[in-house]
C-alpha cells in the first residue's frame, strides 16, 4: 500500500509542475484556451489520442478482447482508419479556416463559417456541450472514485475528490497547455504501460501451444476474426460496428481543439503519424491482453463475466495484480488514473470555453476583450468541476448498482452525434447551409437516444442494432438531414473561401 501511495505522489508532483511551467505561458483567453496556437505536433499527438482514448482504451478495449476473441481486432481496424482520415484529409483544412476566422472555440468556428447574422447555432453547440460534457466529466470523476477504491481501498467519495482536486489544481493555474502537456505526459504512460504489458504476460504464461490453441481450447468461436455467431448477418452488423468506431474521431470537439492549438499544417503531418503509431500499438496490445487474460483466467465452459466482470471490466486490474511486482501495480493505477483525467481536463477546459466564450463574451459582453476574461475562465472552469463532481457524488448515492460505462458512453455519443457530421460536411460540401447544420446537430443528438432506448430494444432487429452500435446511424442520419434541410434553405452566400 505505501508503495502505491509513493508512486502516486511522484506522479500527482509531476501533474503539478507541468502546471506551473504552463502558467508562464497563459497572457489570454486564446493562451487559456488553445496555448496561443503555438503548440508541437508531439504534444497535440499525444494529448488528442489520450483524450480521444479515455479510460475506454484500458478498461473497455481490454474487456472486449477478452470477449470477443480475435474479432476484437475490428476495433484496431477502426480506430486507425478514424484516426487516419482525421489527421490526414480533414485536420488541415480545419486548421487552416480556423485560423483564418481566428476561431478560439468549435462554435466559434461554426458561427464564422456560417457567416450567421443571428447567435442560434451558437448558442445550440455551445449548450449541448455544456450538457454532454459536464455529463461525460461526471462519469469520469465517477470511474475515479471507483480506481481510488477497487484498487487503493480508498473511500469512493474521498477518490473522486483527489481525483477532483489534481484535475483541477493543474488546469486551473496552467490552463489548455498544462491540461496538453499533461496529456503528453499521460499519454506516454499509456503508451509504454499498454505496449510491454502483454509481452511480460506472454512470457510469465505458461503459453503451451500457442494463443490460437489456448483459445480454441476454451470456445473455438473466439478465434474467428469474422465474428462469433452462426448468424452471417449478426457476424457482418458485429464487424461493421467494430470498424466503425473510428468515426467518432472525425470532429470531436475535445480532439479537434487540438488541431486549433497547433503551430503550423507542417507540424500536422508530422503529428499524423505519432497518432498513427500509437492508436496502432496501444489498440492492438489492449486487445492482446484480454485475449491473454481470457486464456489464463477461464476455462471450458465458465462464464466469463462471472470472473473477469461485466464485459471483462476487470481484466487490466487482474491481469497486472497477478504478472506485476507491486511498483509496477502501482504504475499501472496511475496510468489508469492518467487515461481518466486526460479525459477530464480536456472537456472541462471545452466546456468553460463554451460558457465564457460563446455564452458570456459572445452574446452578453461582446464590449469585453479576450485579455479581460482569463480570470473569468479560470473561475468558470472551476464552476464546471464542482457541477461534474456533485453529479457524481449523486449518482453514487442514489445508484449504487448504475453502469458507469453507460454513462460515459451516452455523454461521449451526445457529442460526437452532434458535431462530428457537421464538421465533416462543413469541410467538404460548399452547398451545406447553416439550417443544415442545425438539423444535422439535432437529428444527430436525437438518433442516438432512438437507437439506444427504443430501436434496440426491439424485438427482431434489436439485436442487430445493439451489435452496429449508434456511430453508423447517427451519421447517416445526420447527414441526410443536413443534405434536405440545406436544400430547402441554402446558404445566401459563399460561404467557404480559402
Amino acid at each position: 500500500m505505501l508503495t502505491k501511495v509513493i508512486v502516486l505522489g511522484i506522479y500527482v508532483a509531476i501533474l503539478f509542475l507541468i502546471g506551473i511551467i504552463a502558467s508562464r505561458r497563459v497572457k489570454s483567453m486564446s493562451d487559456y484556451y488553445l496555448g496561443g496556437k503555438k503548440m508541437g505536433f508531439w504534444a497535440v499527438a499525444f494529448s488528442a489520442r489520450a483524450t480521444g482514448e479515455s479510460g475506454w482504451l484500458l478498461i473497455g478495449l481490454t474487456g472486449m478482447g477478452a470477449m470477443a476473441g480475435y474479432s476484437g481486432y475490428w476495433v484496431v481496424i477502426g480506430e486507425l482508419l478514424g484516426v487516419y482520415v482525421s489527421w490526414q484529409f480533414m485536420a488541415k483544412r480545419f486548421k487552416r479556416r480556423s485560423d483564418n476566422y481566428k476561431s478560439i472555440t468549435i462554435p466559434d468556428y461554426l458561427q464564422s463559417h456560417f457567416k450567421s447574422a443571428s447567435n442560434n447555432l451558437r448558442i445550440i453547440s455551445a449548450s449541448v456541450l455544456v450538457v454532454f460534457v459536464v455529463i461525460y466529466v461526471a462519469s469520469q470523476m465517477d470511474v475515479t472514485g471507483i480506481a481510488f477504491e477497487s484498487m487503493l481501498n480508498i473511500d469512493y467519495r474521498i477518490g473522486a475528490l483527489i481525483g477532483f482536486f489534481i484535475v483541477l489544481a493543474y488546469i486551473f493555474i496552467g490552463g489548455f497547455v498544462a491540461a496538453v502537456w499533461s496529456d503528453m505526459f499521460q499519454g506516454i504512460l499509456m503508451f509504454f504501460g499498454l505496449v510491454l504489458l502483454p509481452i511480460v504476460v506472454w512470457f510469465s504464461m505458461d503459453h503451451g501451444a500457442g494463443i490460437t490453441e489456448g483459445l480454441n481450447a476454451i470456445d473455438p468461436t473466439l478465434t474467428q476474426i469474422m465474428g462469433r455467431s452462426d448468424d452471417a448477418w449478426m457476424n457482418l452488423f458485429t464487424i461493421l460496428g467494430f470498424s466503425m468506431i473510428g468515426l467518432g474521431f472525425l470532429g470531436s470537439p475535445q480532439v479537434y481543439v487540438r488541431f486549433m492549438s497547433i503551430e503550423s499544417e507542417k507540424e500536422i503531418d508530422k503529428g499524423k503519424w505519432v497518432a498513427l503509431l500509437f492508436t496502432l500499438l496501444t489498440d492492438a496490445a489492449a486487445v492482446t491482453i484480454g485475449i491473454l487474460a481470457r486464456i489464463y483466467f477461464t476455462k471450458e465452459g465458465q462464464d466469463p463475466e462471472a470472473i473477469l466482470g461485466n464485459g471483462g471490466e476487470n481484466v487490466l486490474s487482474m491481469v497486472t495484480h497477478e504478472f506485476l511486482p507491486t511498483i509496477l501495480v502501482a504504475i499501472f493505477i496511475a496510468i489508469v488514473l492518467s487515461a481518466i483525467m486526460s479525459t477530464i481536463d480536456s472537456l472541462l477546459i471545452l466546456a468553460s470555453s463554451a460558457i465564457t466564450r460563446d455564452f458570456y463574451q459572445k452574446i452578453f459582453r461582446p464590449d469585453l476583450k479576450d485579455e479581460d476574461l482569463t480570470k473569468f475562465s479560470r473561475l468558470v472552469t472551476v464552476a464546471m468541476a464542482v457541477v461534474a463532481l456533485g453529479i457524481a457524488i449523486l449518482l453514487y448515492n442514489l445508484y449504487p448498482d448504475r453502469q458507469v460505462f453507460w454513462i460515459m458512453i451516452f455523454g461521449w455519443s451526445g457529442i460526437a452525434a452532434t458535431f462530428c457530421p457537421v464538421i465533416i460536411l462543413s469541410l467538404f460540401w460548399k452547398g451545406y447551409s447553416e439550417m443544415g447544420a442545425i438539423a444535422s446537430m439535432i437529428t444527430g443528438f436525437l438518433s442516438v437516444i432512438l437507437f439506444k432506448f427504443v430501436l434496440q430494444n426491439l424485438e427482431g432487429i434489436g439485436e442487430y442494432l445493439t451489435a452496429l452500435d449508434v456511430l453508423a446511424p447517427f451519421f447517416l442520419i445526420a447527414m441526410i438531414f443536413g443534405w434536405i434541410f440545406s436544400k430547402i434553405y441554402p446558404p445566401k452566400h459563399q460561404e467557404i473561401n480559402e
